[in-house]
Formats: C-alpha cells, sequence, structure tokens
C-alpha cells in the first residue's frame, strides 16, 4: 500500500520542522499511541521487553522549552537503528508493534527511514520519506510512505486501513504544529535565533 500527502504549517521556517521532526522525543509525542522511541545497537536483537521498564522515566524537555543545542545532540542519525512500541486502533483489533526502524537518509530537507514492526498475528514493512520545502506562509512537508502489511490486519484490506492511516499522520502533524506554535509565541528569548544558528 502507498500513502503520500502534503501538510502545511503556518509561521514557522523549515528549519524549527526540521529540529522538530529530528527530535526522537518529540516524534514519540506526537504519536499517539508510541510507548517509546530509543536508539538502539545497529546490529542484534532487541529485548522490548526490557525497554519497556527502562521507559517509564520523564522525557528531557522538546521545543520550545529545550536548548536547540540539546535537541541536535539526540537528534536520529543517518544509519542508526531506534526501537518504538506502537499501540494502534485497527477496527476492533488494537494490536502492539514492536518496530525497528532506520534512518536510511538525513539531509536537510530530506529524511527517509526504512521499518519493520510485529505483533501478535501481524506484521508491516515500511518505507518512509519525507521533504521540507519553505513557503511565502511558512512551511509544507511533503510525506510518503510505502508498506507491506501480513497477518491478521492485512485480511481487513485498504478500505480499513486507509482511514486509519491518515488518522495517525493527520494527528501526528497536528501535535508537531501545536509545539511550533509555542516556538513562535515563545520567541522572546531568542529561541528562532538560537535554532537558525544551528543551521
Amino acid at each position: 500500500m502507498e500513502f503520500d500527502g502534503t501538510f502545511d504549517i503556518e509561521g514557522v521556517s523549515a528549519e524549527e520542522v526540521w529540529l522538530a521532526l529530528s527530535d526522537p522525543v518529540m516524534i514519540k509525542n506526537a504519536l499517539t499511541g508510541c510507548e517509546f522511541l530509543v536508539e538502539v545497537d545497529d546490529e542484534g536483537s532487541v529485548d522490548f521487553d526490557e525497554l519497556r521498564e527502562q521507559a517509564g522515566g520523564e522525557d528531557p524537555p522538546t521545543l520550545p522549552e529545550a536548548d536547540p543545542e540539546d535537541i541536535a545532540a539526540r537528534a536520529f542519525e543517518e544509519g542508526k537503528r531506534y526501537a518504538a512500541l506502537m499501540k494502534i486502533g485497527v477496527g476492533s483489533v488494537k494490536p502492539a508493534f514492536e518496530t525497528l526502524v532506520t534512518i536510511e537518509e538525513r539531509e536537510f530537507p530530506d529524511m527517509s527511514a526504512s521499518g519493520e514492526g510485529n505483533a501478535s498475528n501481524s506484521s508491516f514493512e515500511l518505507e518512509a520519506g519525507m521533504h521540507i520545502e519553505e513557503t511565502d506562509d511558512g512551511v509544507t512537508v511533503e510525506w510518503h510512505a510505502e508498506t507491506d502489511v501480513f497477518g491478521r490486519i492485512a485480511q481487513m484490506g485498504q478500505r480499513v486501513m486507509s482511514p486509519v492511516a491518515n488518522r495517525v499522520v493527520n494527528r501526528f502533524f497536528s501535535n508537531i504544529e501545536d509545539q511550533l506554535r509555542d516556538v513562535e509565541t515563545a520567541d522572546s528569548s531568542g529561541l528562532r535565533d538560537r535554532i537558525s544558528d544551528l543551521f
């Protein structure tokens, strides 16, 4: 299945959106149903039960409270692998997918990733990417994803899954937009200049 779309965010710069979408903490908070999102070793198996136990602590601050340099230091890295536990409701089925994502490319203003996830009786493989473009009013994020789904969820078909995928994506970008609006209102500290200085 293939999905794509654009999302417009007004009153922000491409650099601000890039920093937000490069922050694993902000991504985790913006993804409804994401229990954790952490970097893991490049090779070998991942113990999701152990990661779940470690995930109980308080998240570090994100924009606008966080120092932009701290976010840049923990940002996604090209070639690195990240583990996430994602709970997604598809009809009456609400699996928790143990997911591994590899950042394939990360060079402003483009990022792409590949991943796979498993839950009881279901699994998926994913390739996704985004491009950030500055506009007169703010920023447009162009995104695309191609996924193969197997098992119980696959039996539901695209007619059921497309609305779920669109709901997850729209909620995600709406949450990111809310965070970035806070950056705009908190700019008295020169936050936007400090973000710009990173580029």
